[in-house]
């Protein structure tokens, strides 16, 4: 698995893996997360992913030159999240492509985000999730070494927000 920077050009292959999580949970008759329709399919949705993209750095694991999954990072949490009293990297719209479900690609990007906070000096690494059904999302960000802060409510849809420190490297 490689990770590799991505950019604005990568928001058609973003899209898509949220389109195909969309179509996964949908399966499984988990519509509370995303809804029922694709992320490409909603105009705000495509501007938003397209704003997040902007404003930081979408990374995205590859297997075998394919893309397995991605993430953005930046400087801020997301709208309905308030910021941290210290400089914190957020980690925005990690997903795998269902195709790599398994293959370790959320631990390695999540993993990436540690050591990207680490390498920009700072302390807080932060997320936010789904957290209702049945909690799993929450449960996994926390086998990954975050630990839960605060809940947000928008509209109906319940979250999380979650929270890792990142001791600076010591010589």
């Amino acid at each position: 698995m490689k990770i590799r920077q991505g950019g604005t050009d990568d928001l058609p292959v973003i899209l898509g893996m949220l389109d195909g999580a969309v179509e996964w949970l949908v399966a499984r008759g988990r519509t509370g997360q995303w809804g029922t329709e694709p992320w490409s399919a909603r105009p705000k949705a495509v501007e938003r992913v397209g704003e997040i993209v902007a404003s930081g750095t979408p990374w995205l694991a590859e297997i075998d030159g394919v893309p397995a999954g991605t993430m953005t990072l930046t400087p801020d949490p997301t709208p309905y999240v308030a910021p941290a009293d210290e400089p914190e990297v957020y980690v925005h719209l990690l997903v795998t492509d269902r195709r790599f479900a398994g293959l370790g690609v959320g631990a390695a990007l999540l993993a990436h985000a540690v050591a990207e906070t680490r390498r920009q000096g700072i302390e807080l690494l932060r997320v936010d999730c789904y957290a209702g059904d049945d909690g799993r999302l929450v449960e996994y960000y926390k086998s990954q070494g975050f630990t839960s802060t605060e809940r947000v409510l928008v509209g109906d849809w319940p979250g999380q927000v979650l929270a890792q420190r990142v001791p600076p490297v010591t010589p």
